[in-house]
Protein backbone atom coordinates (compact mmCIF):
# COMPACT_ATOMS: atom_id res chain seq x y z
CA UNK A 1 0.00 0.00 0.00
CA UNK A 2 1.39 3.47 -0.89
CA UNK A 3 2.07 6.32 2.19
CA UNK A 4 0.71 9.42 1.74
CA UNK A 5 2.29 11.95 4.06
CA UNK A 6 -0.97 14.08 5.46
CA UNK A 7 -2.60 10.75 6.02
CA UNK A 8 -4.65 11.17 9.55
CA UNK A 9 -5.22 14.84 8.47
CA UNK A 10 -7.14 15.96 5.96
CA UNK A 11 -9.97 13.11 6.62
CA UNK A 12 -11.29 12.64 3.44
CA UNK A 13 -9.22 9.28 3.07
CA UNK A 14 -10.38 7.45 5.89
CA UNK A 15 -9.30 3.88 4.90
CA UNK A 16 -6.20 4.22 3.73
CA UNK A 17 -4.24 2.02 5.37
CA UNK A 18 -7.26 -0.14 5.04
CA UNK A 19 -6.48 -3.50 2.20
CA UNK A 20 -8.89 -2.45 -0.58
CA UNK A 21 -10.31 -6.32 -0.35
CA UNK A 22 -11.55 -5.27 3.17
CA UNK A 23 -12.43 -1.90 2.19
CA UNK A 24 -15.01 -3.41 -0.21
CA UNK A 25 -16.09 -5.79 2.24
CA UNK A 26 -16.95 -3.32 4.95
CA UNK A 27 -18.64 -1.15 2.03
CA UNK A 28 -21.00 -4.56 1.19
CA UNK A 29 -21.96 -4.97 5.17
CA UNK A 30 -23.06 -1.40 5.65
CA UNK A 31 -25.06 -1.24 2.43
CA UNK A 32 -26.19 -4.91 3.63
CA UNK A 33 -27.34 -3.18 6.81
CA UNK A 34 -29.61 -0.22 5.36
CA UNK A 35 -31.42 -3.05 3.31
CA UNK A 36 -31.84 -5.92 6.20
CA UNK A 37 -33.95 -7.92 3.95
CA UNK A 38 -32.57 -7.80 0.97
CA UNK A 39 -29.96 -9.92 -0.61
CA UNK A 40 -26.83 -7.24 -1.78
CA UNK A 41 -24.52 -8.63 -4.37
CA UNK A 42 -20.76 -7.93 -4.06
CA UNK A 43 -19.30 -4.50 -4.50
CA UNK A 44 -17.57 -4.12 -7.56
CA UNK A 45 -14.39 -2.46 -6.74
CA UNK A 46 -11.50 -1.19 -9.19
CA UNK A 47 -8.09 -2.76 -10.68
CA UNK A 48 -6.26 -0.14 -9.33
CA UNK A 49 -8.15 2.53 -6.94
CA UNK A 50 -5.08 4.65 -6.79
CA UNK A 51 -5.40 8.62 -8.32
CA UNK A 52 -9.05 7.99 -9.67
CA UNK A 53 -10.28 11.75 -9.46
CA UNK A 54 -10.16 13.44 -12.47
CA UNK A 55 -12.13 16.21 -10.74
CA UNK A 56 -9.89 18.06 -8.42
CA UNK A 57 -10.93 21.22 -6.32
CA UNK A 58 -8.22 22.75 -4.43
CA UNK A 59 -8.05 26.20 -2.04
CA UNK A 60 -4.91 28.34 -2.28
CA UNK A 61 -3.25 29.79 1.11
CA UNK A 62 0.01 31.21 1.97
CA UNK A 63 2.58 29.52 4.45
CA UNK A 64 4.59 32.08 7.01
CA UNK A 65 7.14 32.60 4.78
CA UNK A 66 4.62 33.62 2.09
CA UNK A 67 4.95 31.19 -0.39
CA UNK A 68 1.34 29.80 -1.88
CA UNK A 69 -0.13 25.82 -1.35
CA UNK A 70 -2.76 24.78 -3.02
CA UNK A 71 -4.81 22.43 -0.51
CA UNK A 72 -7.56 21.15 1.76
CA UNK A 73 -9.01 21.81 4.81
CA UNK A 74 -7.91 19.83 8.06
CA UNK A 75 -10.75 17.80 9.34
CA UNK A 76 -12.82 19.28 11.07
CA UNK A 77 -10.95 22.53 11.24
CA UNK A 78 -10.32 25.18 8.79
CA UNK A 79 -6.27 24.91 8.71
CA UNK A 80 -5.61 23.78 5.27
CA UNK A 81 -3.33 21.24 4.25
CA UNK A 82 -1.40 20.70 0.76
CA UNK A 83 -2.88 18.14 -1.56
CA UNK A 84 -0.62 18.58 -4.14
CA UNK A 85 1.07 14.96 -3.64
CA UNK A 86 -2.64 13.18 -3.15
CA UNK A 87 -2.64 10.13 -3.99
CA UNK A 88 -6.63 9.69 -4.95
CA UNK A 89 -6.30 12.82 -7.31
CA UNK A 90 -4.86 12.55 -10.83
CA UNK A 91 -1.43 12.61 -11.17
CA UNK A 92 -1.67 15.49 -13.84
CA UNK A 93 -3.58 17.38 -11.68
CA UNK A 94 -1.30 17.52 -8.75
CA UNK A 95 1.60 18.45 -11.00
CA UNK A 96 -0.60 21.36 -12.84
CA UNK A 97 -1.21 22.47 -8.78
CA UNK A 98 2.46 23.07 -8.38
CA UNK A 99 3.05 24.44 -11.01
CA UNK A 100 0.11 27.27 -10.40
CA UNK A 101 1.73 27.24 -6.72
CA UNK A 102 5.14 28.33 -8.56
CA UNK A 103 4.08 30.46 -10.82
CA UNK A 104 2.23 32.69 -7.98
CA UNK A 105 5.06 32.30 -6.24
CA UNK A 106 7.51 34.20 -9.14
CA UNK A 107 4.58 36.43 -10.12
CA UNK A 108 4.10 37.58 -6.47
CA UNK A 109 0.34 36.89 -6.87
CA UNK A 110 -1.26 36.87 -2.91
CA UNK A 111 -3.53 33.68 -1.39
CA UNK A 112 -7.27 35.05 -0.95
CA UNK A 113 -8.27 35.15 3.19
CA UNK A 114 -11.44 34.52 3.47
CA UNK A 115 -11.86 36.52 6.60
CA UNK A 116 -10.31 39.96 5.53
CA UNK A 117 -11.76 39.67 1.72
CA UNK A 118 -7.93 40.78 0.34
CA UNK A 119 -5.91 38.42 -1.73
CA UNK A 120 -6.18 36.76 -5.41
CA UNK A 121 -6.06 33.40 -5.91
CA UNK A 122 -9.32 31.55 -3.76
CA UNK A 123 -9.52 27.78 -5.59
CA UNK A 124 -8.53 25.91 -8.67
CA UNK A 125 -10.81 23.52 -10.25
CA UNK A 126 -9.27 21.15 -12.53
CA UNK A 127 -11.11 18.51 -14.30
CA UNK A 128 -9.08 15.79 -16.52
CA UNK A 129 -10.26 13.91 -19.50
CA UNK A 130 -10.01 10.05 -19.44
CA UNK A 131 -10.37 10.04 -23.20
CA UNK A 132 -7.90 12.38 -24.32
CA UNK A 133 -6.52 13.79 -21.48
CA UNK A 134 -7.61 17.41 -22.07
CA UNK A 135 -7.77 19.49 -19.16
CA UNK A 136 -10.41 21.76 -18.20
CA UNK A 137 -9.03 24.25 -15.52
CA UNK A 138 -10.78 26.74 -13.91
CA UNK A 139 -9.01 29.57 -11.59
CA UNK A 140 -10.70 31.40 -9.10
CA UNK A 141 -10.52 34.43 -7.58
CA UNK A 142 -11.27 36.75 -4.58
CA UNK A 143 -10.48 40.35 -6.51
CA UNK A 144 -11.73 42.00 -9.17
CA UNK A 145 -9.45 40.78 -11.68
CA UNK A 146 -6.45 38.51 -11.82
CA UNK A 147 -3.04 40.14 -12.89
CA UNK A 148 -1.02 39.35 -15.57
CA UNK A 149 -3.48 36.97 -16.84
CA UNK A 150 -1.84 36.43 -20.25
CA UNK A 151 1.74 35.43 -19.04
CA UNK A 152 -0.37 33.23 -15.99
CA UNK A 153 -1.67 31.51 -18.79
CA UNK A 154 0.88 31.14 -21.19
CA UNK A 155 3.37 29.92 -18.12
CA UNK A 156 0.65 27.48 -17.00
CA UNK A 157 0.02 26.30 -21.12
CA UNK A 158 3.97 25.93 -21.80
CA UNK A 159 4.04 23.73 -19.35
CA UNK A 160 1.35 21.43 -19.32
CA UNK A 161 -0.05 21.60 -23.04
CA UNK A 162 -2.43 19.61 -22.28
CA UNK A 163 -4.72 22.13 -20.62
CA UNK A 164 -7.08 22.80 -23.67
CA UNK A 165 -9.19 25.61 -22.03
CA UNK A 166 -8.59 28.32 -18.81
CA UNK A 167 -11.80 29.90 -17.46
CA UNK A 168 -11.47 32.50 -14.89
CA UNK A 169 -14.12 32.39 -12.28
CA UNK A 170 -14.66 35.87 -9.96
CA UNK A 171 -15.97 34.72 -6.30
CA UNK A 172 -16.08 37.77 -4.24
CA UNK A 173 -18.81 36.58 -1.36
CA UNK A 174 -18.22 35.31 1.72
CA UNK A 175 -19.39 31.75 1.02
CA UNK A 176 -18.65 27.63 0.93
CA UNK A 177 -19.21 27.30 -2.35
CA UNK A 178 -16.11 27.53 -4.94
CA UNK A 179 -17.39 28.90 -8.26
CA UNK A 180 -19.03 32.68 -7.81
CA UNK A 181 -21.66 33.54 -10.58
CA UNK A 182 -19.30 35.16 -13.34
CA UNK A 183 -17.24 33.23 -15.52
CA UNK A 184 -14.83 34.44 -18.42
CA UNK A 185 -12.70 32.38 -20.64
CA UNK A 186 -9.37 33.14 -21.20
CA UNK A 187 -7.68 30.22 -23.19
CA UNK A 188 -9.67 27.97 -25.41
CA UNK A 189 -13.19 27.18 -25.92
CA UNK A 190 -14.07 26.88 -22.40
CA UNK A 191 -15.26 23.19 -22.04
CA UNK A 192 -13.30 19.89 -22.77
CA UNK A 193 -14.98 16.23 -23.96
CA UNK A 194 -15.21 12.80 -22.71
CA UNK A 195 -16.42 9.63 -23.21
CA UNK A 196 -18.58 7.12 -21.72
CA UNK A 197 -19.20 4.24 -23.22
CA UNK A 198 -18.85 5.30 -26.89
CA UNK A 199 -20.81 8.32 -26.21
CA UNK A 200 -18.80 11.97 -26.17
CA UNK A 201 -19.69 15.02 -23.75
CA UNK A 202 -19.01 18.22 -23.08
CA UNK A 203 -17.55 19.36 -20.12
CA UNK A 204 -17.94 23.12 -18.69
CA UNK A 205 -16.81 24.70 -15.72
CA UNK A 206 -20.59 23.78 -14.08
CA UNK A 207 -20.78 20.66 -15.81
CA UNK A 208 -22.12 17.91 -13.05
CA UNK A 209 -19.92 15.06 -14.29
CA UNK A 210 -18.88 11.84 -12.28
CA UNK A 211 -15.12 11.93 -10.75
CA UNK A 212 -14.01 8.91 -11.46
CA UNK A 213 -14.15 8.02 -15.37
CA UNK A 214 -13.50 4.38 -14.93
CA UNK A 215 -15.89 3.12 -12.44
CA UNK A 216 -18.36 5.20 -13.84
CA UNK A 217 -18.74 3.67 -17.12
CA UNK A 218 -19.05 0.43 -14.98
CA UNK A 219 -21.85 2.17 -12.84
CA UNK A 220 -23.64 3.37 -16.25
CA UNK A 221 -23.30 -0.08 -17.62
CA UNK A 222 -24.56 -2.00 -14.24
CA UNK A 223 -27.95 0.59 -14.45
CA UNK A 224 -28.45 -0.05 -17.70
CA UNK A 225 -28.03 -3.81 -17.55
CA UNK A 226 -30.64 -3.98 -14.52
CA UNK A 227 -33.00 -1.32 -16.62
CA UNK A 228 -32.55 -4.07 -19.53
CA UNK A 229 -34.79 -1.86 -21.94
CA UNK A 230 -35.86 -2.79 -25.08
CA UNK A 231 -36.24 -1.00 -28.73
CA UNK A 232 -40.19 -0.42 -28.02
CA UNK A 233 -40.06 1.40 -24.29
CA UNK A 234 -39.61 4.73 -23.21
CA UNK A 235 -37.79 5.91 -20.73
CA UNK A 236 -37.98 8.79 -18.01
CA UNK A 237 -34.44 9.92 -16.28
CA UNK A 238 -35.59 11.80 -13.65
CA UNK A 239 -32.32 13.23 -12.58
CA UNK A 240 -30.45 13.77 -15.81
CA UNK A 241 -27.86 16.20 -15.01
CA UNK A 242 -25.75 17.00 -18.67
CA UNK A 243 -27.39 13.36 -19.89
CA UNK A 244 -24.90 11.21 -19.21
CA UNK A 245 -27.27 8.15 -18.61
CA UNK A 246 -30.05 9.57 -20.77
CA UNK A 247 -28.26 9.36 -24.25
CA UNK A 248 -27.10 5.43 -23.36
CA UNK A 249 -30.10 4.81 -22.65
CA UNK A 250 -31.37 6.67 -25.42
CA UNK A 251 -29.09 3.71 -27.75
CA UNK A 252 -31.57 0.85 -26.35
CA UNK A 253 -35.08 2.50 -26.12
CA UNK A 254 -37.79 3.76 -27.98
CA UNK A 255 -37.11 7.72 -26.70
CA UNK A 256 -36.02 9.14 -23.18
CA UNK A 257 -37.06 12.07 -21.65
CA UNK A 258 -34.54 13.81 -19.25
CA UNK A 259 -35.59 16.22 -16.51
CA UNK A 260 -33.21 18.30 -14.57
CA UNK A 261 -33.55 21.45 -12.94
CA UNK A 262 -30.98 22.78 -13.43
CA UNK A 263 -31.17 25.24 -16.58
CA UNK A 264 -27.16 24.91 -17.12
CA UNK A 265 -27.20 20.87 -17.28
CA UNK A 266 -30.09 20.80 -19.78
CA UNK A 267 -28.31 23.25 -21.93
CA UNK A 268 -24.76 21.20 -21.95
CA UNK A 269 -27.50 17.95 -22.19
CA UNK A 270 -28.95 19.50 -25.44
CA UNK A 271 -25.54 20.10 -26.76
CA UNK A 272 -24.22 16.59 -25.93
CA UNK A 273 -27.14 15.13 -27.61
CA UNK A 274 -26.65 17.30 -30.55
CA UNK A 275 -22.94 16.41 -30.48
CA UNK A 276 -23.58 12.58 -30.66
CA UNK A 277 -26.09 13.11 -33.09
CA UNK A 278 -28.52 11.08 -30.95
CA UNK A 279 -32.26 11.97 -31.61
CA UNK A 280 -34.88 10.16 -29.50
CA UNK A 281 -34.25 12.15 -26.57
CA UNK A 282 -36.29 15.10 -25.21
CA UNK A 283 -34.77 17.34 -22.25
CA UNK A 284 -36.79 19.51 -19.98
CA UNK A 285 -35.41 21.90 -17.04
CA UNK A 286 -37.76 21.71 -14.19
CA UNK A 287 -38.57 20.43 -11.08
CA UNK A 288 -39.65 16.75 -11.29
CA UNK A 289 -42.20 16.33 -9.16
CA UNK A 290 -43.69 19.40 -11.22
CA UNK A 291 -43.18 18.10 -14.22
CA UNK A 292 -44.96 14.64 -13.27
CA UNK A 293 -48.01 17.21 -12.45
CA UNK A 294 -48.22 18.84 -16.00
CA UNK A 295 -47.17 15.54 -17.67
CA UNK A 296 -48.72 12.23 -16.53
CA UNK A 297 -47.68 9.82 -19.30
CA UNK A 298 -46.58 6.51 -18.74
CA UNK A 299 -42.87 5.35 -19.00
CA UNK A 300 -41.50 1.88 -18.91
CA UNK A 301 -38.29 2.70 -16.71
CA UNK A 302 -37.80 5.68 -14.95
CA UNK A 303 -34.26 5.98 -13.83
CA UNK A 304 -33.02 8.39 -10.84
CA UNK A 305 -29.84 9.28 -10.30
CA UNK A 306 -30.06 12.21 -7.36
CA UNK A 307 -27.46 14.51 -5.49
CA UNK A 308 -26.60 13.07 -1.85
CA UNK A 309 -29.81 14.58 -0.41
CA UNK A 310 -31.94 11.84 -2.43
CA UNK A 311 -35.51 12.44 -3.89
CA UNK A 312 -37.52 13.77 -1.14
CA UNK A 313 -41.14 12.01 -0.61
CA UNK A 314 -42.91 14.21 -2.67
CA UNK A 315 -40.74 12.97 -5.68
CA UNK A 316 -40.74 9.39 -5.25
CA UNK A 317 -44.93 9.58 -4.84
CA UNK A 318 -45.34 11.25 -8.04
CA UNK A 319 -42.86 8.87 -9.52
CA UNK A 320 -45.20 6.22 -8.29
CA UNK A 321 -48.12 7.81 -9.55
CA UNK A 322 -46.98 7.17 -13.23
CA UNK A 323 -47.16 3.70 -12.66
CA UNK A 324 -43.94 2.66 -14.45
CA UNK A 325 -42.57 -0.91 -15.09
CA UNK A 326 -39.12 -0.81 -13.20
CA UNK A 327 -37.54 1.66 -11.78
CA UNK A 328 -33.54 1.84 -11.51
CA UNK A 329 -32.41 3.93 -8.72
CA UNK A 330 -28.69 5.25 -8.61
CA UNK A 331 -27.41 6.69 -5.70
CA UNK A 332 -24.39 8.63 -4.06
CA UNK A 333 -25.91 8.05 -0.73
CA UNK A 334 -27.51 4.74 0.22
CA UNK A 335 -28.74 6.20 3.05
CA UNK A 336 -31.32 8.43 1.35
CA UNK A 337 -31.62 5.85 -1.23
CA UNK A 338 -33.34 3.44 1.46
CA UNK A 339 -35.36 6.20 2.88
CA UNK A 340 -36.73 7.21 -0.77
CA UNK A 341 -37.79 3.12 -1.39
CA UNK A 342 -39.67 2.81 1.80
CA UNK A 343 -42.34 5.10 -0.17
CA UNK A 344 -42.98 2.68 -2.29
CA UNK A 345 -43.46 -0.36 -0.21
CA UNK A 346 -46.51 -2.03 -0.79
CA UNK A 347 -46.26 -1.25 -4.97
CA UNK A 348 -42.67 -1.94 -5.97
CA UNK A 349 -40.28 -4.96 -4.86
CA UNK A 350 -36.82 -4.78 -4.77
CA UNK A 351 -34.92 -7.05 -7.40
CA UNK A 352 -31.52 -6.19 -7.40
CA UNK A 353 -28.89 -4.68 -5.15
CA UNK A 354 -25.48 -4.10 -6.73
CA UNK A 355 -23.02 -1.65 -5.10
CA UNK A 356 -20.30 0.06 -6.89
CA UNK A 357 -17.18 1.71 -5.21
CA UNK A 358 -16.45 5.29 -7.13
CA UNK A 359 -14.67 6.54 -4.02
CA UNK A 360 -11.87 4.28 -2.58
CA UNK A 361 -10.33 5.04 0.26
CA UNK A 362 -12.94 6.90 1.49
CA UNK A 363 -16.43 5.55 3.43
CA UNK A 364 -18.90 6.44 0.21
CA UNK A 365 -20.08 3.69 -2.25
CA UNK A 366 -22.56 4.06 -5.06
CA UNK A 367 -25.49 1.80 -4.95
CA UNK A 368 -27.68 0.69 -8.11
CA UNK A 369 -31.05 -0.90 -7.19
CA UNK A 370 -33.75 -2.26 -9.05
CA UNK A 371 -37.55 -2.22 -8.81
CA UNK A 372 -40.42 -3.67 -10.20
CA UNK A 373 -44.25 -2.49 -10.28
CA UNK A 374 -45.89 -5.56 -8.43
Amino acid sequence: MKKCAVAGKCGACSYLKTEYAEQLKIKHDYVAGLFPKQNVSEVKGMKDPYHYRHKVYASFYQDRYHHIHAGLYEENSHRHIDSSACLIQHVKANQILKTICETADKMKLSAYHEDSGMGVLRHAYIRVSSFNGDVLLVIVIGSRELPGSKHFVQVLTKAHPEIRTIVLNYNHEKTSMILGRRDKVLFGRGYITDQINGISYRISSRSFYQVNPKQTEVLYQTALQLADLKENETVLDACCGIGTISLAAAKQAKHVTGVEISPEAIRDAKNNARYSNIENVTFYAADITAFLKKNRQHFDTVILDPPRSGMGEAAMRSIAGIAPDKIVYVSCNPVTQAEDLKTLNGKYKIQKIIPVDMFPFTKHVECVVLMSNK
